[in-house]
């Protein structure tokens, strides 16, 4: 691609969560904070949202390793099941082998069993559920009575939400109204500002290898600030195309027309002025991935 151009070690702007490029930026910084005072405290729930894109997944994992060893993980990144379902993914992640036809009540007390042996091993077990937007309200239902299980000083098992806003409807509903009095650290992750936004390139550019001046000019900078509204996904998606773009045309420096042709090409952008460049990018984009299949042969 266009690694070896730039002087890069790996590419930068992937959008796979990849805890080696996790950005302390004021709001994750925060947000980890929230997470780790949360956990340590011992409280049963605990929840963060996020418009899409904003980095919940990447901060789950990175909370997920920042723990020490005195806490058990469980980490369940579809929870879009119905309570018995949920009840064996969790068990799974506990390490329980369980029997094929395991009744309700016989998995209720493995879970239980396990989660007592852990605790008189000193350890914390914490449920991170991505994607909390999704549980069915009888499966919230389930989790809540999980965290019932307490010893006199602790709950057996925390739970962390991570989801979108429409986790917080969802909390608000009357059938669930238990649960959300149960939540007692919460955290709303928001998009990074434009100061941000530079930091945060220039940050992932050094986790890539980038040792030289800036690559991105300041005109490339503002319009990929005001495309993405500064959602993280938004901006590595934009910024891994306009790399090669520069690429393609053999630019040491992303300018404000690679940007411009990199929104133009990318779904979910603010282009109020750039629809006419959609077919222009696109075109852009085919060309600079046909030079580099070329000189990869």
């Amino acid at each position: 691609m266009y690694l070896q151009h730039f002087g890069l070690k790996e590419a930068p702007f992937g959008i796979t969560p990849d805890t080696s490029f996790f950005f302390t930026s004021p709001h994750s910084q925060e947000a980890l904070n929230t997470l780790l005072v949360a956990a340590r405290s011992g409280e049963g729930f605990i929840k963060i949202t996020g418009e899409v894109g904003t980095g919940k997944t990447l901060l789950c994992r990175k909370f997920i390793t920042t723990l020490g060893e005195e806490f058990v993980t469980a980490y369940i990144p579809n929870p879009y099941l119905e309570p018995r379902s949920l009840m064996l993914a969790l068990a799974d992640e506990l390490s329980l082998t369980l029997a094929r036809d395991v009744d309700q009540h016989q998995l209720l007390k493995a879970i239980t069993s396990r989660l007592m042996e852990l605790a008189a091993q000193d350890k914390r077990v914490l449920l991170c559920l991505d994607e909390a937007q999704a549980i069915p309200l009888e499966s919230l239902e389930a989790l809540r009575l999980l965290t019932n299980l307490e010893t006199e000083k602790r709950k057996l098992l925390q739970i962390v939400l991570f989801g979108q806003p429409e986790l917080n409807q969802h909390l608000q509903l009357d059938s669930i109204r238990q649960l959300a009095q149960r939540i007692t650290f919460h955290y709303h992750l928001g998009p990074l500002t434009r100061d941000d936004m530079e930091y945060y390139l220039a940050h992932r550019l050094r986790v890539a290898g980038f040792t030289g001046s800036r690559l991105f000019s300041r005109g490339a900078i503002s319009v990929l600030y005001r495309a993405s509204g500064g959602i993280p996904r938004l901006i590595n998606i934009m910024a891994h195309k306009s790399l090669m773009l520069a690429y393609g045309q053999g630019k040491q420096q992303v300018a404000r027309s690679h940007v411009q042709l990199a929104a133009a090409d990318t779904i979910g952008v603010r282009r109020a002025r750039w629809p006419w460049m959609a077919a222009l990018a696109t075109s852009a984009l085919v060309a600079a991935c046909g030079l580099t299949w070329a000189l990869n042969k």
